[in-house]
């Protein structure tokens, strides 16, 4: 009992690791076990001339200096309580920055941007247009976007670009694009041919506070386990901001097979057999593709994930560092 005394009882906020090491030991092994072995690969290795993606998201009516870059990505929660002036003054600001491509999906706190929620807002606010200029509003859609080629045949580089703003339940009617959580809205909805894929909820068990349950959507994990894009942005879990690797391979798929195991109290959970074969198949992967990463110079097929919020936790500031990713 003593370890549910110490955990927060917020959902986006972090709980203390003893309290989540009293109450689930060998999840925590094997989270941060995954983590360390996969610190230790190289990082996927880029175009020629790559590709430089900056990525942003949950700025919530802010703004900040933004660095220079190829395509400018924003993954949702532009405004706070998501009416058209919020939002309008966002876009505004992204459209006054330079980068020659500019991409754009809501998240929950976008209001105006899902006919739903939109009926929660005023009148005023209900009836009027926004003006994007040049930036590619995606919702359930793609744009391929071409960027100049010094190098190689040909003289552009094609990036197809998904954006898909639904998200787990977590608030009233006037939260955007809603679905209650444990329902599939994913499943065979993203093209094949993705090369960057915008989300604003995360894929459960990466980038958003996985222990002791996870925040993100597990339909979302197993459909980019389908499609393996370049580039995977999101955001919405402040706290969890920052970038990993998914590398595609049986330890992978051991770490969340792991974490998606019940919680239950310390002594049932040291005696869960599955966990610890769980357990040793992340250690195994992972120490074997170190090696054949550092020995070998072997490099499999891998997905950069990026959770660009940039709201400094519950704060109310920015602060979380923008992102800048080259493929």
């Amino acid at each position: 009992m003593l370890g549910f005394l110490f955990l927060n009882p917020s959902p986006f906020e972090p709980s203390c690791i003893i309290a989540l090491f009293l109450r689930t030991p060998l999840k925590c092994a094997v989270y941060f076990l995954y983590r360390f072995l996969t610190a230790l690969r190289s990082p996927p290795s880029p175009y020629t001339h790559p590709v430089r993606v900056v990525c942003l998201s949950d700025t919530h009516t802010l703004t900040q200096p933004i660095p220079d870059g190829d395509v400018l990505v924003h993954a949702g929660d532009l405004a706070n309580a998501g009416d058209l002036s919020e939002l309008q003054a966002q876009i505004d600001w992204l459209n006054s920055l330079p980068h020659p491509h500019k991409v754009v999906i809501a998240g929950n706190h976008d209001t105006y941007l899902d006919p739903r929620s939109r009926r929660t807002l005023s009148d005023e606010q209900r009836h009027r247009e926004l003006r994007w200029g040049n930036i590619h509003y995606l919702q359930h859609s793609s744009v391929i976007l071409r960027i100049p080629n010094p190098v190689g045949p040909s003289k552009y580089r094609s990036l197809k670009v998904h954006g898909a703003p639904q998200i787990p339940q977590c608030g009233g009617p006037e939260f955007a694009f809603q679905y209650p959580r444990g329902r599939d809205a994913w499943t065979e909805t993203i093209p094949k041919d993705v090369d960057v894929l915008v989300t604003h909820t995360p894929p459960r068990y990466h980038l958003d506070l996985p222990l002791p349950t996870g925040l993100g959507d597990e339909y979302l994990m197993r459909e980019v386990w389908r499609v393996r894009p370049q580039l995977h942005v999101f955001g919405h879990v402040h706290v969890a901001a920052g970038r990993e690797v998914n590398w595609w391979d049986d330890g992978q798929a051991a770490y969340e097979r792991a974490l998606s195991r019940p919680v239950g109290c310390l002594t049932r959970g040291l005696l869960d057999i599955a966990m610890w074969i769980d357990l040793a198949m992340v250690l195994f992967w992972g120490v074997r593709n170190v090696i054949w990463d550092r020995v070998w110079g072997g490099e499999g097929r891998s997905t950069i994930l990026v959770n660009a919020g940039l709201m400094r936790g519950n704060s109310g500031r920015l602060g979380n560092k923008v992102q800048v990713v080259e493929i």
